[in-house]
């Protein structure tokens, strides 16, 4: 008898669950959409390293770049940009299958391949970072960066380039560079993206740049690695072989707070094993032309299973512009949880930190 009714209680337990289920998966999702139709927006795509040294994970990056190649109409994207760290080992001839079963020539071309999906179709500015430098980790600053993502290899990124910096061999290097363009609005843009921790040559070289006056109505932003922690806070300092470079608090004195029209810093770098809060900060400053300077960073490398999981679950954001040049929405999405109707109501990240609205001076 008591075993009748347990059967029969589970099944009405189950009956009455599984509309839910279905409901949760089927219905509460929806897929990004600008909030406004002339609205455009820029994608961020952060550190993708632990995507390309495991062979296993290359196609979740391909997944990602995929997915903005088919929402370039949907979300009218204007820019992609990438926080560095393209891959994990740059010079590494012999992986060790533990910290990755790529060399690093296998993890250039497989980052290169993914950004194929781009080329001439978006523009893209990619940084780099520590792990893009020297064996595995900035030993020296030597970069492959140049050789695989060359001058032509998205003619829309070409179209857009202004001025070429020079990398610590003193070479032309789009290591350190700056792409213009205009909003939708009629706001011109100028990306400016630096080299991992920027020498004082570099940053001097970045100051005069940005100070030209063909720049000065300008709305420059900045894309560099290292900049914020997960507190928020400028980084001072870190433990790296080289003594020549420059880090957040420096990069800020030196360059972003005496500028007049750098008013947006995007940067990568930091995390923790799945932990959202290792791997995010932003903050709000005040540069020497008075106008706010709104400060991002954004990573996913140890979400997903750790330093050595999945590579990030996915995740990137997109910041849709308004039509009233000003305010900015950023959205936090992954592609991978949202391709299957299983795995779509984790597509989202709704927190506070996660989709929030902030606004241009």
């Amino acid at each position: 008898m008591y075993k009748h009714y347990f059967i029969r209680l589970v099944a009405i337990v189950l009956v009455s669950f599984s509309p839910f289920v279905s409901n949760a998966q089927t219905h509460s999702y929806q897929p990004p959409a600008l909030s406004n139709p002339d609205s455009w927006s820029l994608v961020l795509l952060p550190d993708p390293q632990s995507y390309v040294k495991f062979e296993r994970n290359q196609g979740v990056l391909e997944l990602m770049t995929g997915w903005i190649s088919e929402q370039i109409e949907p979300l009218n994207i204007g820019m992609v940009l990438c926080t560095g760290d393209l891959v994990e080992h740059n010079d590494w001839l012999n992986p060790n299958e533990t910290q990755g079963n790529q060399a690093g020539k296998q993890q250039w071309e497989a980052v290169a391949r993914a950004f194929n999906r781009l080329d001439g179709k978006v523009p893209y500015v990619a940084g780099t970072g520590n792990h893009d430098y020297g064996i595995k980790n900035i030993e020296y600053r030597r970069t492959n960066y140049n050789q695989y993502f060359p001058v032509d290899k998205n003619p829309l990124s070409q179209k857009l380039l202004r001025d070429v910096g020079t990398d610590a061999e003193g070479y032309p290097s789009l290591t350190n560079a700056t792409y213009e363009f205009t909003s939708p609005h009629g706001r011109k843009f100028l990306v400016m993206v630096l080299e991992f921790a920027p020498r004082d040559t570099v940053l001097n070289w970045a100051l005069q740049t940005v100070n030209q006056e063909k720049y000065a109505d300008h709305t420059v932003i900045l894309l560099t690695h290292s900049y914020l922690n997960s507190e928020s806070e400028h980084i001072v300092k870190e433990g790296y072989p080289i003594t020549d470079g420059n880090y957040g608090a420096a990069v800020w004195e030196k360059l972003v707070k005496p500028s007049k029209n750098i008013q947006l810093v995007f940067s990568g770098h930091i995390g923790k094993p799945d932990d959202i809060l290792g791997h995010i900060g932003f903050r709000t400053d005040t540069n020497a032309g008075g106008k706010r300077v709104q400060q991002m960073v954004f990573n996913a490398q140890a979400l997903g299973g750790g330093w050595h999981g999945n590579g990030g679950d996915g995740w990137l954001r997109y910041l849709e512009f308004l039509p009233d040049g000003k305010t900015v929405n950023v959205r936090t999405f992954s592609p991978l949880f949202a391709i299957s109707p299983s795995t779509r109501q984790l597509a989202w990240r709704t927190a506070a930190y996660d989709q929030f609205t902030f606004e241009l001076d």
